[in-house]
């Protein structure tokens, strides 16, 4: 039966809205895209906050800083559509712990005073409700921001996650016994079955740990996804892998087998800190490392199922190197494939974090008082994807190209008839790509995209053959960096001045050897869109029986 949701989780109205898009509830697949219940399956792209909920209180973080509803709005204003909302498995199985213990009591118990009177302050109706409650309330009020929500069984003991000898990790382990998951993940999916805003369950946060095996794995996540499925038809099912959730590879040899196709998504995490982004040659480790993802992971939207990038977060200070460096790279492919995403994480402090109390988290898009932005820069260049480039009702315009730089974000851009800059993807240049390695724009196809010398700019000419235009192509192993032939014979690179913005040529950096040398500026990603620039183009079109044709010298250098 088909649900909507307009204000509220009750079925009030019969749309929904976010980013001034419509669909319906509820969602389900489409091949590898999320999409709505709309006569036209319209993409609906995830891009989501993950708001922990799982520590020690049991309670969602930050409500001793701010109102519940002011995080929903600020959650909202950041450019987000999703959260991704975290839960220890003992919320929905021990009901003296969740339906009978307090807010109050629980941050009594762990002596947090100050955050108690916090929720005085600014919570005061949360702070006598029984966990369970307080839990549902987080998601009525993310129901009310227009906010929807991915519920994530994150630990099964309250506590921060995660190591490998936490008794949290895999079937069998101390705190993970698999019958009582599947009870919780049934509890939990009863409980939200008529809450439209509850689009998903993520069944088990970070499998992992000596007892980890392929064989178990299947066993008990088909027994986890069909329980879910039995009591809740209409929800997404999200399953992740092993290793930390970075492995699922495994599903070459062996599909994951179910009764239902069209709910079913894979999640999968990807950190800086989990190897070294340093110590080599740039391009090397982003190629490598994207390999691996697409080795790992990547396949199965070959396969037809859509990839979850759960959990990708960095240090939001801006000061760690092996993070930046990460980040550029996770972009490049964000984009390249259009996932659907969860940045770690909303929390700029916890109420105790492995016993530290009010520990300030540096990976919080928030800061420590939940009231600021931590970086406005990296949530600035984050937010080129959030809204989708392509799948299902997206075909606004023909398969074309735009040209993504993923250090900032931005994407090449008209700055007047002929010159090109960075700026928002939502005015990117359309360009068409010819098997001769010719860029030209889509919707003028007489302007094609020509390298004159090393340091001078690149700019739009008249296309009268391809003989007038440069032959582009991809060098280095992050295959990244587009090099034409110039004039004189160099060998240049696609670059980015510094001072006006302007798209330049220089000296290819960073192709081979020297870990200390940085290519990012030349990182440049040729994506597949299908959407159209959300307001239009300021330049007039260039054709031959124009007047701006014909008032433009033939050499503009």
């Amino acid at each position: 039966m088909e649900r909507f949701f307009f204000i509220s989780v009750f079925l009030l109205f019969p749309l929904f809205f976010i980013m001034n898009i419509t669909f319906a509830f509820p969602l389900s697949t489409d091949s590898r895209w999320i999409v709505d219940d709309g006569n036209k399956g319209r993409r609906v792209k995830l891009t989501c906050v993950n708001w922990p909920s799982h520590l020690e209180t049991a309670v969602a973080e930050g409500l001793s800083k701010q109102p519940l509803d002011s995080i929903g709005a600020k959650i909202v204003s950041m450019g987000f559509n999703c959260v991704r909302l975290t839960w220890p498995l003992y919320l929905a199985t021990d009901e003296s712990f969740s339906g009978i213990m307090t807010v109050r009591q629980s941050l009594r118990k762990l002596g947090l005073l100050e955050a108690l009177s916090g929720f005085q302050a600014n919570n005061p109706y949360i702070l006598d409700l029984p966990l369970i409650k307080a839990f549902q309330e987080v998601v009525s009020s993310l129901g009310k921001n227009r906010l929807l929500v991915i519920l994530d069984n994150h630990i099964s003991q309250p506590g921060w996650c995660c190591n490998d000898n936490d008794g949290n990790g895999f079937f069998g382990d101390r705190y993970l016994n698999p019958q009582l998951w599947i009870r919780g993940l049934k509890n939990m999916a009863t409980m939200f079955a008529n809450v439209s805003n509850v689009v998903g369950m993520s069944l088990r946060n970070e499998l992992r740990g000596p007892k980890q095996n392929i064989k178990d794995w299947h066993k008990y996540m088909t027994e986890g996804a069909e329980a879910v499925h039995s009591v809740n038809p209409n929800i997404l099912v999200i399953v992740s892998g092993l290793n930390y959730e970075t492995d699922l590879s495994f599903l070459r040899d062996k599909p994951f087998e179910v009764t239902f196709r069209r709910k079913l998504v894979f999640e999968i995490h990807w950190y800086g800190f989990w190897s070294s982004w340093e110590g080599d040659n740039l391009n090397k480790i982003c190629g490598r490392e994207t390999e691996n993802i697409m080795k790992m992971s990547g396949f199965l939207l070959e396969k037809g199922f859509p990839l979850f990038v759960s959990e990708f977060g960095i240090d939001q200070r801006g000061n760690n190197v092996n993070d930046n460096r990460f980040l550029s790279c996770f972009m490049a492919l964000a984009a390249d494939l259009d996932l659907d995403w969860a940045l770690w994480t909303l929390a700029g402090s916890y109420y105790i974090r492995e016993k530290t109390i009010g520990y300030d988290e540096t990976y919080g898009v928030l800061d420590w008082s939940w009231s600021s932005i931590r970086n406005s820069t990296i949530l600035q260049m984050i937010s080129a994807i959030q809204s989708p480039f392509r799948g299902p009702g997206l075909m606004e315009t023909h398969p074309k190209k735009i040209i993504f730089h993923p250090s900032t974000g931005l994407c090449i851009v008209r700055k007047s008839l002929f010159q090109l800059k960075l700026g928002s993807c939502d005015r990117s240049e359309s360009f068409r790509l010819s098997s001769q390695r010719v860029l030209s724009l889509a919707e003028e196809k007489i302007l094609c995209l020509k390298a004159y010398e090393k340091g001078k700019s690149v700019k739009l000419r008249l296309y009268f053959s391809e003989s007038y235009c440069s032959r582009w192509k991809l060098l280095s192993e992050s295959k990244m960096q587009l090099s034409p032939i110039t004039k004189n014979g160099e060998s240049v690179c696609l670059d980015v001045d510094s001072d006006s913005n302007n798209i330049v040529t220089k000296s290819c950096k960073c192709l081979e050897g020297d870990a200390s040398c940085d290519p990012k500026s030349q990182w440049f990603k040729v994506v597949t869109s299908t959407r159209s620039r959300f307001r239009a183009n300021p330049f007039p079109r260039v054709s031959p029986h124009s007047k701006t044709f014909l008032q433009e010298p033939l050499s503009v250098f």
